[in-house]
């Protein structure tokens, strides 16, 4: 890696980018108007530490995961994203795999959607950015590594999460997800963290092993879901998740119905912390 080059591009992209555009607080006397290191390390999911040796060429071979959450961390543009892997000494991503930038129409509603949960996925349901509303009401995912990141992967093989499901509605889900993971599989058949995530839920989870096998093949509905919180006690909320087809992402919303005992609770319990907790 020209450690020097890369570096300059990650410490110049930094000053650039306003921390009130990353959903960040611009309070408080600052050397200069963009990110400080450890808001770029936050966003990007790595220590301080570690931007600090990349900037100063101490650190080499970052890898790939690293340089795409920086490249989405730093909002940039398709040509330096491509620009920042060559620097890192990689190949950018061939079109064949799943991509992870988010698109600036779903970074607008982000910042336009106040108090409300949200979180976005990739096509296979790996997290790529959750608002604070959303670890509010979830638990917060920054701390999430590898396989943790994936939605499907917490579904047949992870621990229970905060959201009740009965009977009927977890067989939804799950035929649901393996739909999604199927189709996205088709559309990325060059990928290897498809064939990874695949190999390794079939490997790990008998259900999961069952359903693909089977060829199910299920759809996302609006569904009316309880998380049980353990503060504000237990919500029932709308769960939509939208599909954002030009950069092929899964948008996840909880919302409460207006003038509800829920809404109250869910907005005492979000207020209107928009900050991105992971990105």
């Amino acid at each position: 890696m020209a450690g020097s080059e890369f570096g300059r591009m990650v410490r110049s992209r930094r000053d650039r980018v306003p921390p009130e555009a990353a959903g960040l607080p611009a309070g408080g006397r600052r050397r200069a108007a963009g990110l400080r290191r450890e808001e770029l390390a936050m966003l990007a999911g790595v220590s301080a530490d570690y931007v600090t040796r990349l900037e100063q060429g101490r650190a080499e071979n970052p890898s790939p995961q690293v340089v795409e959450a920086l490249a989405r961390a730093l909002r940039l543009s398709t040509p330096e994203r491509g620009l920042l892997f060559r620097l890192a000494g990689l190949s950018e991503p061939a079109r064949g795999t799943v991509p992870t930038a988010i698109t600036p129409g779903v970074r607008r509603m982000l910042d336009r959607l106040g108090g409300v949960p949200v979180a976005v996925h990739d096509a296979v349901w790996t997290l790529l950015v959750a608002n604070g509303p959303y670890a509010a009401l979830m638990g917060d995912p920054s701390g999430w590594r590898g396989m943790e990141r994936n939605g499907v992967w917490r579904t047949f093989l992870g621990r229970p999460g905060r959201v009740e499901h009965s009977t009927q509605p977890r067989a939804d889900l799950e035929a649901a997800l393996v739909g999604d993971l199927r189709s996205a599989a088709a559309r990325y058949p060059s990928d290897p963290r498809v064939r990874e995530l695949v190999a390794g839920l079939r490997a790990g989870s008998d259900r999961f092993a069952a359903l693909w096998d089977a060829g199910t093949v299920g759809r996302h509905e609006p569904a009316v879901k309880t998380v049980h919180h353990p503060e504000a006690g237990l919500l029932t909320l709308d769960c939509d998740i939208l599909t954002v087809n030009g950069g092929d992402l899964r948008v996840m919303i909880y919302t409460a119905e207006p003038g509800t005992d829920e809404a109250e609770r869910l907005a005492r319990l979000t207020g209107s912390d928009t900050r991105p907790v992971l990105d």
